[in-house]
């Protein structure tokens, strides 16, 4: 399985970033780590072994990226306003960066986004937000609005809300989109749904699926047993939905 390490100096984060590279040809999968995890945990984990055979194969070709959590929601000593507009610049870094890279190793049309925990907010986050980039979206164990407290995981911004927390809060935006050529573009994605029964983000699931309802977009919505929230579950869930 060809394997790749990519490092440059992000002129949007102003920061070097690192990523890592699976496979050869094939659907591009845009591959976000777990909440302040980073781009090595999933080869760790097992979780790319899981997808080995597709990789070979040339049916996906991963993008493993870096996360920035610890600078945006979970920099409890920055102000709140700071830590999103610190997220926007990490979608400006996937988008103008990121992006271009994948479509130099690879000029397949096809773009998954796809990930667990904080990586799946992310993941269908960009998505929602730039449909016309992807085909499909994966969120395994994931939270859709990061403002919501839900048992010990906190509003991750304190209580702080402006316009950027609305439009990156899936959740939030969705509800009360009414642009009509953006959801036109949503309902062309694969959307696939990931949750444990008994997961502490089982109701932010639920609240996106009576959203996606409302707006007519088709979707997969699938339930495990337990809490499902660990690399042994992703190992499993990624052979079957990515």
């Amino acid at each position: 399985m060809k394997r790749e390490y990519h490092k440059w100096y992000s002129p949007n984060l102003e920061k070097e970033m690192e990523l890592l590279v699976f496979g050869h040809s094939g659907a591009k999968v845009l591959f976000f780590p777990p909440r302040m995890g980073r781009f090595f945990d999933y080869e760790d984990w097992g979780v790319i072994k899981a997808l080995e055979e597709k990789i070979k194969e040339g049916h996906l070709q991963l993008f493993c990226i870096d996360s920035i959590d610890t600078e945006t929601f979970y920099n409890v000593q920055d102000h709140p306003g700071h830590r999103i507009y610190r997220h926007c610049q990490y979608e400006n870094y996937l988008l103008n960066e990121v992006f271009p890279l994948m479509h130099q190793v690879n000029n397949n049309p096809n773009v998954i986004s796809a990930g667990c925990s904080l990586g799946a907010y992310h993941a269908v986050n960009i998505a929602m937000r730039h449909p016309n980039l992807f085909c499909k979206v994966v969120g395994m164990s994931g939270r859709y609005d990061l403002t919501v407290c839900k048992g010990y995981f906190d509003d991750l911004l304190g209580g702080y809300h402006n316009d950027f927390v609305y439009y990156h809060m899936p959740n939030q935006y969705l509800k009360n989109l009414d642009d009509g050529a953006l959801i036109s573009d949503i309902k062309k994605l694969d959307i696939v749904l990931v949750i444990g029964k008994n997961d502490l983000f089982l109701e932010s699931n639920y609240e996106l699926k009576t959203i996606l309802d409302e707006k007519e977009i088709s979707y997969q919505f699938h339930e495990w047993d337990g809490e499902a929230h660990r690399a042994k579950y992703w190992r499993k869930m990624v052979a079957i939905y990515i």
